[in-house]
Formats: C-alpha cells, sequence, structure tokens
C-alpha cells in the first residue's frame, strides 16, 4: 500500500489519464470526419465498430507497454553493457524516429530546391 502515498505514481497516473483523454477526443473526431462520407443507414454502425476499436487497441497498447517495462532480464552484453529487450526495444524505437525525422527533412529540403529550381527555369 506504499504506492497510495508515492507522488511520482500519481503524477505518473494523472499524466497518463491526460493523454487518454486526449487521444480518446482524438479518435472520436477522427472517426466522425471519416464516417462523414457514408450513407446514413451505416454511420452509427461505423461509429459503434471505430471507437469500439479504438478502445480495444488502446487497452492492447497499455498491455504491451506494461509488458515491455518488463523485460528487464539482460539479453545480450556489449563492452561491459548489458541490454534488455526493454532497452533494445527503446533503442530501436529511438533510431526509427531518429531515421523519420531526418527523412522528412531531407524531403522538406530537397522540395523546397525541386520548387526555386522550377522557378529559376521558369524566369529564365
Amino acid at each position: 500500500m506504499e504506492w497510495i502515498t508515492d507522488i511520482n505514481i500519481w503524477g505518473s497516473f494523472l499524466m497518463l489519464t491526460a493523454l487518454e483523454i486526449v487521444l480518446g477526443i482524438d479518435n472520436v473526431i477522427f472517426i466522425a470526419l471519416v464516417i462523414n462520407h457514408l450513407p446514413k443507414k451505416q454511420k452509427d454502425k461505423a461509429r459503434l465498430i471505430g471507437l469500439s476499436l479504438a478502445l480495444l487497441l488502446r487497452i492492447i497498447l497499455i498491455f504491451s507497454v506494461v509488458w515491455i517495462i518488463g523485460l528487464k532480464e539482460p539479453l545480450i552484453s556489449f563492452y561491459n553493457y548489458d541490454f534488455s529487450g526493454k532497452d533494445l526495444m527503446m533503442l530501436g524505437g529511438g533510431l526509427f524516429l531518429i531515421y523519420k525525422a531526418t527523412s522528412n527533412i531531407r524531403e522538406e529540403i530537397e522540395g523546397e530546391k525541386k520548387k526555386s529550381s522550377a522557378i529559376l527555369q521558369e524566369a529564365s
């Protein structure tokens, strides 16, 4: 029962609650926009299916995060550093985010270069 007085647990709980509320509102808005294009007969069914799937996937995601956090046993060692399953997943996720960010930045820069070169060609 120590968790009742632990401020870190309550802070994490409040943050998770706030994120879930924001993501829930986002799901409702997205589903409302998507079902707008359906015939009137199918809208209620699509709304129910969409919100049910969103709830189910969110529960699965939370349980998978709990499972990932529990992967603390060292799997591999590299130069006196032990890496657990959680460490490898975090490393893989971080590398993926770095890759996506740099590729998006590169696309933005190349897109601007292509636009400016097209403008220069039209001017000449």
